[in-house]
């Protein structure tokens, strides 16, 4: 039976909840923060979870309107100063990965600030993907190594790597059937899912259905069983 050790999401679907909804791309922002709480504590549960990493603001989401991407940084700073306590409690490691110098000083300092008071907690680690893109992290890799004589490894690029950690299961909610430039290193033999589900109404128990399909897929690496 497969283990779901490394959970990635792609939250997608705010937009468009709120606009179903009536109301402004923003109150689906709002909504899609509360179910990564509601995520976050579900796997923070789970014995076999020992990963969680949530794909919040890409480095293509610049493109969206400047008010709107003004909201996610208000939204983003708030949410990891609302929830600290909830790390805490949850025994909850917060990592990101992306790079986060694009930010201004005062976000880049909440979210260091966050990071080191939680360096502690030993149970599930949380990483958030902001100013994230999978080329944009492998090509920061790669500039890293690129002084080292020698052929570079697998095992080399990989430490080199924001998440450093193999995907084995990797949700898309919202409907779409992409990657949208997420994890594609750490995805190479990773499960994929994709619900129609948009991620403010995904819930908890929608993930333990998805993982109760993981477990029993046929996982061959290449390879045959």
């Amino acid at each position: 039976m497969n283990k779901a050790k490394h959970i990635a999401i792609i939250m997608d679907g705010n937009g468009r909840w709120a606009e179903l909804q009536g109301k402004k791309r923003v109150k689906g922002h709002e909504e899609g923060a509360k179910v990564v709480k509601a995520i976050t504590t579900y796997c923070s549960h789970s014995k076999e979870i020992e990963y969680l990493t949530l794909y919040a603001f890409s480095t293509e989401n610049w493109k969206r309107p400047r008010l709107e991407v003004e909201f996610l940084m208000k939204l983003l700073d708030n949410y990891l100063k609302k929830e600290l306590q909830t790390y805490l409690e949850l025994n909850v490691r917060f990592e990101p990965v992306g790079d986060i110098r694009a930010f201004s000083k005062s976000l880049q300092k909440t979210i260091r600030m966050i990071e080191e008071k939680t360096a502690h907690c030993d149970g599930l680690v949380q990483y958030l993907a902001l100013n994230y893109g999978a080329q944009d992290e492998i090509i920061r890799a790669v500039n890293k190594l690129k002084n080292i004589e020698g052929n570079i490894t697998t095992e080399m690029l990989s430490n080199q790597l924001d998440c450093k950690h193999a995907v084995d299961l990797l949700i898309r909610t919202g409907g779409d059937h992409r990657l949208s430039n997420f994890l594609l290193w750490q995805s190479a033999y990773a499960e994929l899912f994709f619900t129609e589900t948009l991620w403010p109404d995904f819930t908890p128990k929608d993930l333990e259905k998805i993982i109760k399909k993981f477990t029993k897929v046929e996982r061959r690496f290449g390879g045959l069983k």
